[in-house]
């Protein structure tokens, strides 16, 4: 088993995991930019998700659309690597440690921990481009990309402030949003295949497939709803250096909480958020499988000790 899951394997799982977080989060720029302006200016964008896009294309063109692409396929491109490659790494060192039975008894809570863990790390690396992305969604005049824009905002506001001020809220939104996507992912894909009489090891590559896509939407719905508050302050202290005041970022962020409401900060974007965020994770999780079948990894799964 060691062996099976050593260094290569878990490049391969990184690999796999760039991959399918930057194109799909790349494919659906458009949907995250009308998301973003919905949540930072829901006065003039109030017309639903399909009227955010003809309000951005009537403004700013198709190219609108696609305002953010750059930091986003790079930036999570790099949180792929280490939040997909980083839960395979804790996930299975886990089980090793366990041992089969209690790895099986316990697999709910190595998933959560194993995502926690690898999120956090993931995160340090995508905050200063997802800073830079909703700098550009929320100003499109501020620079003409990622290149010109990332230079730019270390110069203005430097590294902790410029990049890191919404470090707090991606640590809140991410890390429950992994830990429920993988969670649940994980559990439905059990329920569906034990359903549908399915072994996930030996099952066709059509059948891996199809469990990936319902499992990963279910997840992703899950993991959206959980989540959706924190990525709204993420959005708005990101909009401007002085939003919710200036003071430190735990008390602008209070201050953001209070201004917008909990009813609004859970609910306004929301829909669009579990639209994008539940055909992301589908994909993702599909993505992620095709990718390691291709590399001839053969993937870990928990299994039921037999008596």
């Amino acid at each position: 088993m060691a062996e099976q899951f050593g260094l290569a394997y878990y490049l391969k799982g990184a690999v796999a995991g760039g991959i399918c977080c930057s194109v799909t989060h790349g494919a659906l720029c458009p949907v995250d930019v009308v998301k973003t302006r919905i949540q930072l200016d829901p006065v003039k964008y109030n017309r639903g998700m399909i009227g955010g896009f003809k309000q951005v294309i009537e403004e700013e063109g198709m190219a609108g659309l696609a305002t953010g692409l750059g930091p986003t396929a790079v930036g999570y491109f790099v949180q792929g690597w280490f939040k997909f490659g980083g839960v395979e790494f804790f996930k299975i060192n886990a089980a090793q440690t366990l041992g089969e039975k209690k790895a099986w008894e316990n697999r709910t809570a190595i998933y959560l921990g194993a995502a926690a863990a690898a999120e956090f790390i993931a995160d340090i690396f995508l905050c200063p481009l997802e800073a830079t992305r909703i700098r550009l969604v929320s100003n499109p005049t501020y620079a003409s990309g990622l290149v010109e824009a990332f230079p730019k905002i270390a110069k203005e506001f430097g590294i902790l402030k410029g990049f890191y001020a919404g470090f707090g809220p991606i640590l809140f939104k991410q890390i429950p949003y992994t830990m429920a996507k993988f969670a649940v992912q994980g559990k439905a894909a059990e329920v569906l295949a034990k359903a549908g009489g399915i072994d996930a090891a030996t099952a066709s590559d059509a059948t891996k497939m199809g469990l990936a896509l319902s499992s990963g939407t279910i997840a992703g719905v899950a993991a959206a709803i959980i989540s959706h508050p924190a990525d709204t302050l993420l959005s708005m202290i990101n909009k401007s250096p002085t939003a919710g005041g200036t003071g430190g970022i735990p008390s602008r962020l209070m201050n953001l909480a209070k201004e917008t409401g909990f009813q609004k900060l859970c609910l306004t974007g929301l829909g669009a958020r579990c639209v994008m965020i539940g055909t992301l994770t589908a994909g993702q999780f599909a993505i992620f499988d095709i990718t390691m079948a291709a590399t001839g990894a053969k993937k870990f799964h928990f299994h039921e000790p037999k008596e």
